[in-house]
């Protein structure tokens, strides 16, 4: 049965993206605010909003029974949760189960199975997905030691319900195991209550590469191209592309069939991305987990395909199954996105809060910017820095590249501090021209390099 009124459990951008693809299916929409976001750009545009709570974040979009009530009360028969906050928190497709109310997403068993990336990895395994050579769960420093013997350094010690780089580890010595086993496990014990470590092989030159899919819950899945996201800063992704211009026919290929059939083998429901590994060295992929939910980088998979990934999620939660087939998705040209951040970048990233008193986006056929700023709007310090979402598209690489350089010089923000800038020395770089780059390029050669020049 179709979803008649949505409740949509986040905010900023991805808040108005969802509103504006349901209201193109005809679904109306109610979203949940803190007292922060009461005036935001998602609040005025949808049919109604209802004040969750204060503006920290805990007290409002992360209080699942509130966020449920909340739709529930104002009639809703489905609930979007965006990404981040609740999006991948078991809790809250159990809830909607529980009142009748149809989730965005997959349901709960699937969220807390890839959710655990031990778990996950079993998964693949079952699959025959490619793993990075490594270890189920370690029970100790010693353990960790062991692991990391048999395997060989450097490695990567990993919380098993982390995400974000939070837990996370390289170790090059056994010294470094020891220490690092400590550290990460209290760091994903206060992160995400669950302390909880695994290993992997580090791989130095790697690229990370992500497939797009979308499943319906019957075994059907497809795939929307991969994106490589390897411009990274604390395995936070700042650039993302569509496709990866590194990779051989060949490797794609293995690439998508081995995230369809992960995906395929838990009947996943919803959108989904498969991340991976690509070591380009030794010209293979390793798989890395599975976000059960939309990424903030999905626009550059619907900008190279015509797809609308929030659309059809909303089907596919009102009982729709994929009425398209993998040949009916064709990838055409290519597509990067800038995440343009409210950060002093020059100043440690540090965030910057506070109001925009100059908004002047570049506007062209080529050019999608998914944002809620504009002048006169406040960047409240409760949130994540994210102010926006350029995307450029070209027929060629090199074209898109072209463009996206001429759309962040043309691309004005006054009142606050943004990356932009930092985008602009990325894009510039011959190593990015080049598709040179890896995971860690950007804090390996390239803010070393400015920080020399500033110095």
């Amino acid at each position: 049965m179709a979803l008649t009124r949505l409740f949509i459990a986040n905010r900023g951008e991805i808040a108005l993206r969802i509103a504006r693809a349901a209201q193109a299916l005809g679904i109306e929409t109610v979203l949940g605010v803190s007292d922060a976001d009461r005036d935001s750009a998602a609040a005025r545009a949808v049919t109604r909003t209802v004040v969750l709570g204060p503006s920290p974040a805990a007290q409002s979009y992360l209080d699942p029974e509130l966020v449920v009530h909340a739709a529930k009360e104002t009639g809703c028969d489905g609930l979007h949760p965006g990404y981040g906050f609740l999006s991948e928190r078991a809790i809250l497709p159990r809830l909607c189960a529980a009142h009748g109310i149809a989730f965005v997403g997959p349901d709960a068993e699937t969220i807390e199975a890839l959710g655990d990336k031990i778990q996950a990895r079993a998964m693949a395994r079952a699959a025959n997905v490619p793993l990075v050579p490594g270890s189920d769960s370690i029970a100790s420093a010693a353990d960790a030691v062991r692991v990391a013997e048999e395997i060989g350094y450097p490695v990567l010690l990993k919380a098993s319900a982390g995400g974000g780089g939070r837990g996370m580890v390289i170790a090059h010595t056994r010294t470094e195991v020891e220490a690092g086993f400590t550290r990460a496990s209290a760091e994903a014990e206060s992160a995400f209550g669950d302390g909880t470590l695994f290993m992997e092989c580090f791989v130095p030159r790697a690229r990370h590469v992500e497939v797009q899919l979308m499943g319906d819950g019957t075994g059907k899945v497809l795939h929307f191209g991969e994106r490589d996201c390897s411009v990274q800063r604390r395995y936070q992704k700042l650039v993302e592309e569509a496709p990866s211009a590194a990779m051989p026919e060949a490797l794609r290929r293995q690439l998508h069939a081995s995230a369809v059939a992960l995906a395929s083998s838990v009947n996943y429901r919803g959108a989904a991305t498969a991340e991976f590994l690509y070591d380009v060295d030794r010209q293979e992929i390793y798989f890395i987990e599975v976000n059960a939910r939309i990424q903030v980088e999905h626009p550059v998979s619907e900008a190279v395909t015509g797809a609308d990934l929030v659309q059809w999620q909303l089907r596919i939660a009102g009982g729709e199954t994929l009425t398209i087939d993998q040949s009916d998705i064709a990838v055409t040209g290519h597509a990067i996105e800038c995440r343009i951040n409210a950060e002093n970048w020059q100043r440690g990233f540090i965030p910057s809060p506070g109001t925009i008193t100059r908004w002047a986006p570049p506007e062209a056929a080529h050019i999608r910017l998914d944002t809620h700023m504009r002048a006169g709007a406040t960047i409240p310090p409760y949130y994540d820095s994210m102010i926006g979402k350029l995307i450029v598209t070209g027929d060629t690489r090199a074209q898109a590249i072209e463009r996206l350089e001429a759309a962040l010089a043309s691309f004005s923000v006054e009142g606050v501090p943004t990356t932009i800038g930092l985008h602009q020395q990325i894009t510039a770089h011959p190593d990015f021209k080049a598709n040179t780059i890896h995971t860690r390029w950007l804090e390996q050669a390239l803010l070393p390099a400015l920080d020399t020049a500033k110095g």
